[in-house]
């Protein structure tokens, strides 16, 4: 039995036990009575507002998941760890790739040759500076060749 329909119960009881209202105590009775059904309708309210909010939170959260499948459909756990500053289309099919591991978060960390030669890149995951030395490349490549 719902809140409102107890409180009518007891409107009827009330009723039936024709008490005077003019004196306090049938005054007192029929003002509590009034106040129970004023509550009964309020909860009653808000019990269809928090129904009606629930579905509306239901539908945006449907509406958010087909989102999410379009927008990460194709996306791979493995491209978290791809990162180029710029973009795609810049990059040159045939340009060599390099990658390094950052000393302080061990995120991998692909970058162009471009950055290569400027010596250093940023680490896009935790903001450290990493610098390469190309001399110790540059003589290993020529200790190689004067081998041959």
């Amino acid at each position: 039995m719902e809140i409102t329909e107890r409180v009518a119960y007891l409107k009827g009881l009330v009723e039936g036990m024709e008490l005077n209202t003019d004196k306090k105590e049938g005054k007192l009775l029929a003002a509590i009575i009034d106040v129970l059904d004023d509550i009964a309708l309020e909860l009653e309210d808000i019990k269809d507002e928090q129904t009606e909010l629930a579905d509306g939170l239901d539908v945006v959260s449907d509406d958010l998941e087909d989102v999410e499948n379009i927008v990460f459909e194709d996306w791979d756990d493995e491209e978290d760890d791809d990162y180029y500053e710029g973009d795609l289309s810049d990059l040159d099919e045939d340009e060599d790739c390099y990658a390094t591991t950052c000393p302080t978060c061990e995120e991998t960390i692909y970058f162009d040759e471009s950055i290569l030669e400027d010596g250093e890149v940023i680490c896009p995951n935790c903001g450290e500076k990493l610098e390469f030395d190309l001399g110790s490349l540059e003589e290993e490549e020529e200790e190689s060749s004067d081998e041959e």
